[in-house]
């Protein structure tokens, strides 16, 4: 079995997993398999991530605060609660209105 940054079998709640850096972005790999990743990111102000595209579906889920994620040119403002599928090859992006974390499970196939 391939190791997790997290222990497995432990009960946790991902926004205390990952704190805020001033000015930057961090990211935490929760699973990393031959089918896919999960992981956990926390975003400053104004922090983003350029358009660029992916091979692989991936799923974002807002964990915490407020972002606007743009696919294929279209803004979707999303908060805590909101959860978006970014298809593979669409171009798409991560704008932080506010400070806030996700999660990002990526499905390769």
């Amino acid at each position: 079995m391939k190791k997790s940054m997290f222990e497995h079998s432990n009960v946790f709640r991902f926004p205390e997993k990952v704190e805020y850096s001033p000015e930057g972005i961090v990211s935490k790999r929760i699973l990393d398999r031959p089918v896919g990743t999960v992981t956990l990111f926390a975003f400053d102000k104004e922090q983003r991530l350029s358009t660029h595209s992916a091979p692989f579906d991936a799923m974002l889920q807002v964990i915490e605060g407020k972002a606007e994620i743009v696919i294929d040119e279209q803004p979707f403002n999303m908060e805590t609660g909101d959860t978006i599928i970014m298809p593979a090859g669409i171009p798409h992006g991560v704008n932080a209105t506010e400070k806030f974390k996700m999660v990002l499970t990526m499905i390769k196939g």
